[in-house]
């Protein structure tokens, strides 16, 4: 019955580890749409009118990146409760811990989401009727460069979240360790390119381009727990029970 009771929490470790992988992979996928490819088509740095003939021209996309944006909230959530039940068992303080540092969050995408909509309908003449377009362009703007702002924000966040799911994985001993010291530097990482873009702007692209190998890190991390799963827990059966089994 012991070696019966073994098997199956291999099992159940092993599929809950997987369903966060691909929790995790939807979220690496929303993640580049909405914070790569929707800022290639719209966004011209330093250029209000550009970007805002690009917003209009585009709407349908920039209307896809807000879904998105609401979207990747939901996948992120749903992902980290799947995670908390992979490693509440290594390690329950560190793992709500993770949880919390996710879901204080979410809030900030439903803010962002809203600033964009009101960007669109300012562009579009829907409020702000009596101001010039030029002037419509610069809130325009104003709202975006905020976003950008709450994005670096974010990232404090991005790289806090990692460091008790590093400490889990290397407690876990059903992960490989290396994955769990190259989310601690994935962690650092973030941290890095968030304080210099608020603190030292100047430099942030430099900063980006030097850790830009350590934010794999959590792709690493990703495609492990998706395709192999993960190990069996080690588990101390106790000596009565070692002798003859179910």
């Amino acid at each position: 019955m012991a070696l019966t009771t073994i098997d199956e929490g291999m099992q159940g470790t092993k599929k809950t580890a997987r369903i966060a992988g691909l929790w995790y992979l939807l979220l690496t996928i929303t993640g580049l749409y909405g914070l790569l490819y929707i800022p290639s088509k719209i966004m011209v740095k330093g250029d209000a009118v550009a970007t805002a003939n690009n917003i209009l021209a585009n709407e349908f996309l920039f209307r896809t990146g807000i879904i998105n944006d609401l979207v990747d909230s939901t996948i992120w959530v749903v992902l980290v409760l799947a995670l908390y039940r992979l490693f509440k068992q290594v390690n329950e303080r560190q793992a709500k811990l993770m949880v919390a540092l996710v879901i204080v969050q979410i809030p900030v995408a439903f803010i962002s989401g809203a600033f964009n909509i009101a960007s669109l309908m300012i562009l579009k003449g829907e409020i702000l009727k009596t101001f010039e377009l030029a002037h419509r362009q610069d809130f325009v703007m104003l709202f975006l460069k905020i976003n950008d702002y709450g994005t670096l924000t974010l990232e404090i966040f991005w790289g806090l979240w990692l460091f008790p799911l590093a400490i889990l994985v290397l407690r876990s001993r059903f992960l490989p360790r290396f994955l769990g010291y190259w989310l601690i530097i994935n962690g650092f990482a973030y941290l890095a390119i968030s304080f210099t873009g608020l603190l030292l702007p100047q430099y942030q692209d430099m900063v980006s381009k030097i850790t830009f190998p350590a934010i794999f890190g959590e792709m690493a991390f990703m495609l492990w727990i998706l395709i192999m799963g993960a190990k069996e827990r080690t588990v101390n059966v106790p000596a009565s029970s070692a002798s003859p089994v179910c």
